[in-house]
This record gives C-alpha cells, sequence and structure tokens, in this order.
C-alpha cells in the first residue's frame, strides 16, 4: 500500500535571517537577502527530513512541484515521483497556493512542506484544513503551531505515519508577525486560520483512567462529538457495531445493533435497512456513513456490514465515511491496517490509504485502510 506524500519546498524560505533581516517574504527582500551573500536553507532542512524516510522508499510516493520545489530534492533522495505543477523562477508565493491546492485535489495522505509562518499562511489560505499537512522549520519565523520541532522531528512523524502508529490529527494555530514592524523592533502577531496536524499520541485528559481509556467515557466523547458535528440538510447511515451504537443512544433513539439504520435531524427514518433502501435513501438527500471497525479483525467494510453495497459507497464517497472507534480497539491491531473488503476490488483500492478515525471529542488519528489481498 502506497503512502501518498505532499511535498512543496519554499526556495526562499529562511534567507533573510543570516543576514539579519527578520524574515524572506516578499521578492524584493528575498533578492537583497541573496546580495547580501545568503544562502537557502530550506533544501538541506527538508533533506534531513526526507533522509529518515530512505528505508520506506518502496512505499513512498512523493506529489510534488517541479525543480527546487519539490522534485530535485525527492529525486536525489530515490523517491518516486509524481510531479503535479511546474513553475518557473523565481517561485512566488502564488506558486505555494496553487501547488498546494493542486495536492489537495490529488488526496496526498500528508502534506511535508518546508519554510517559515509566510509559507505556512500562503498554504491554509489555500486548503484551509482540506488535508493534513506538517511544517519542515526552514524560515527565519516559526510562530505557527504547525511545525515540527526540527526537521528530523517531521520525518519521524511521517515514519510513525507509515508504520501504522497511531498519531493524533490536532487543529494548530497558523501566527505571522509584521516582518517590517518587527525590523523596527515591533513584534506585531496575528492568528491566520488553523490547519490540521499530526502530533504524538495524546490522551484527552477527561478520558484519562490511570494512563488508559476507560472506554465508557470514550465512546461517551465520540458519541457526543459526531453529533455535534451532524448537519441539518444531511442523512446519516448509522453502521453496526457497540461504537454506532453509542450514538445512537446517546441521541436517544433505537439502534439495530447489527444491522444498519438512517437517522436525520437527530430523528430515525429507518431501521434494519435492506441495501437497495439505503440506495435509494442516499440518492435522494445529501448522505454521510458512521462505521466502526470489528474489533481485533480490522474490517470496515466486508463483515456484518454487506447492507453497504459498493454501488452505495460509491455514491457516498470516502470523503463522507466517518469512522469511528477507540483508540484501545485500534491499538489492538498491532498496526494492521483496517480492512475494506467490499467484494469490489477496484473499490477496494479506491478506499486503500490513510482516513482520519474519530477517537474521543474532536480528537482523531490518521489510520492506514488496506484490503483484504494486502493482509
Amino acid at each position: 500500500m502506497q503512502f501518498k506524500l505532499g511535498l512543496i519546498v519554499n526556495p526562499v524560505a529562511g534567507l533573510g535571517g543570516a543576514v539579519a533581516l527578520k524574515g524572506s517574504d516578499g521578492s524584493e527582500t528575498a533578492e537583497l537577502a541573496r546580495s547580501l551573500g545568503a544562502e537557502p536553507k530550506a533544501h538541506s532542512r527538508t533533506a534531513q527530513a526526507l533522509t529518515l524516510l530512505q528505508p520506506y522508499r518502496d512505499i513512498i510516493e512523493v506529489y510534488t512541484v517541479s525543480g527546487e520545489m519539490g522534485e530535485n530534492l525527492a529525486l536525489e533522495h530515490g523517491f518516486s515521483t509524481q510531479v503535479v505543477m511546474t513553475c518557473g523562477t523565481p517561485t512566488t508565493p502564488e506558486d505555494t497556493e496553487q501547488a498546494a491546492k493542486l495536492l489537495a485535489d490529488a488526496k496526498v495522505d500528508l502534506l511535508l512542506f518546508a519554510g517559515g509562518d509566510g509559507t505556512a499562511r500562503n498554504i491554509c489560505a489555500a486548503i484551509g484544513s482540506e488535508a493534513p499537512v506538517l511544517g519542515v522549520p526552514a524560515g527565519c519565523k516559526i510562530h505557527s503551531g504547525v511545525y515540527a520541532i526540527t526537521p528530523k522531528a517531521a520525518g519521524r512523524v511521517v515514519e510513525m505515519l507509515i508504520k501504522g502508529e497511531l498519531v493524533t490529527i490536532d487543529d494548530a494555530d497558523v501566527m505571522d508577525i509584521d516582518e517590517s514592524a518587527f525590523r523596527a523592533g515591533t513584534v506585531r502577531a496575528k492568528r491566520y486560520g488553523e490547519m490540521q496536524v499530526p502530533s504524538e499520541l495524546r490522551y484527552v485528559q477527561s478520558v484519562k483512567n490511570g494512563g488508559k481509556e476507560s472506554d465508557e467515557l470514550v465512546l461517551a466523547d465520540i458519541a457526543a462529538y459526531v453529533i455535534s458535528e451532524m448537519e441539518e440538510d444531511e442523512q446519516y447511515i448509522m453502521g453496526s457495531g457497540s461504537t454506532v451504537a453509542a450514538i445512537m443512544e446517546e441521541l436517544g433513539l433505537d439502534n439495530t445493533l447489527l444491522g444498519v439504520d438512517l437517522i436525520r435531524d437527530h430523528a430515525l427514518l429507518g431501521s434494519d435497512l435492506t441495501a437497495q433502501q439505503l440506495l435509494d435513501a442516499a440518492s435522494q438527500a445529501p448522505t454521510k456513513l458512521v462505521i466502526t471497525l470489528i474489533g481485533g479483525q480490522g474490517h470496515i467494510f466486508g463483515r456484518g456490514n454487506q447492507q453497504l453495497s459498493p454501488a452505495l459507497i460509491r455514491q457516498i464517497g470516502k470523503d463522507n465515511i466517518i469512522v469511528v472507534a477507540t483508540k484501545t480497539k485500534l491499538q489492538a491491531l498491532n498496526g494492521r491496517p483496517l480492512i475494506a473488503d467490499t467484494g469490489d476490488q477496484d473499490l477496494d483500492n479506491e478506499l486503500s490509504g490513510y482516513i482520519k478515525v474519530v477517537t474521543g471529542y474532536n480528537d482523531h488519528v490518521m489510520y492506514a485502510v488496506g484490503h483484504q489481498d494486502l493482509i
């Protein structure tokens, strides 16, 4: 199973630091920095992260931008590379924004980018929370929470994802300061948005119990979060299993534990529906699917929920599938991927990759989805 790694390198990031320009935002500042003898740092710092990933070259596909914005570096390190955009020189912030949009459209599992706060601002403006991102610190200003502590730390986090370890996805602030004011001695920081970033595994304080999860509290947290995210104009197919049942219980609705139900506006529309009934319902209104995995096995499709037909899953779309599970349940898989065994090989391939799993209230992890042939 390939890991789709997006890569954007801002070639001028950090250019102004060594020559005391307090940043490199703007083409004029970058040119001034070069004229003063500044050397770019983004290439070498990104190389530190990619070097740690070289043992996984056979399973990593790098999606990137031409030349010095990522392609050259990926090829130097021996990665299979897909160029989604060609840019000229010098590169511009608009190039970064366009590249981020294209990589998000390509459904990369993680967008790794090298730069500073200006680069983070560009990517945030382009894609917001459309895809998980992680910054390699290479700029003069690193006030944003979307960066790893060091370039090597960025590589380690990507390695954790590739190895199937549980990595929480958090919202992190994108911050930047006014460089002109900073050069004049005034620090004026501003929040420009937030992006989703992988972080080290953590447990939410409210569900701690001697360092382990309390299933009852975790299920309540998961239920409360999923319900808080439900939209009035959408209907929800509720799959089988006890984790989904906890959501139905929180809603005060009857639940078919081993079947599939349909709800809208917190009301029950249908119980224990057939594959055809679900397909008909999904054609009538925007629909999302809430499912969990079979404990110990990891199946999300193909075991106990055959009502979720390939035609239905395709109609709903991968982006509208909400997977819920406790971290204890995921850890019991010992790194094995979730299994999509729909009976449609092409669909199983389409579902493969990394998916966000709701593991608590506003708490998520990225976890691999494979299919039976890969197990």
